[in-house]
């Protein structure tokens, strides 16, 4: 599972998979966003049976004190707030027949409900 470059390298960060980013940056430029600026979001909200959920959408441009990192062609912006819960994650994209779609691997999490939906840390 190799991963891309960080823009920056200070603290806790997420990574993310080719696979995942050529997924993610297919569907950003689908949304006539520019992949140069634009870039995937991830975050943690609360919900779920679990207490915690991810949320993924796509954003024009990073806030301020967001997390930047690039992978593979892909920016990835991560709040300080959600950076404490996924730091250290890696962000995949498993295809196949059922199970389609991103996955965050995560080893933070100390529990998941059933469903794989929500987590708690």
């Amino acid at each position: 599972m190799s991963t891309g470059t960080a823009e920056s390298e200070s603290g806790p960060r997420v990574d993310v998979t080719r696979e995942a980013a050529e997924q993610a940056r297919s569907l950003l430029e689908s949304e006539g966003m520019d992949p140069e600026i634009a870039g995937l979001r991830l975050f943690v909200q609360q919900g779920g049976c679990a207490g915690l959920s991810y949320g993924m959408r796509f954003d024009t441009e990073p806030e301020e004190d967001d997390t930047v990192t690039e992978h593979h062609g892909l920016r990835v912006f991560v709040d300080p707030a959600s950076i404490n819960y996924i730091g250290g994650s890696t962000l995949d994209y498993e295809g196949g027949l059922q199970a389609a779609g991103f996955h965050v691997e995560n080893p933070n999490v100390v529990s998941e409900c059933g469903c794989g939906e929500s987590f708690r840390t």
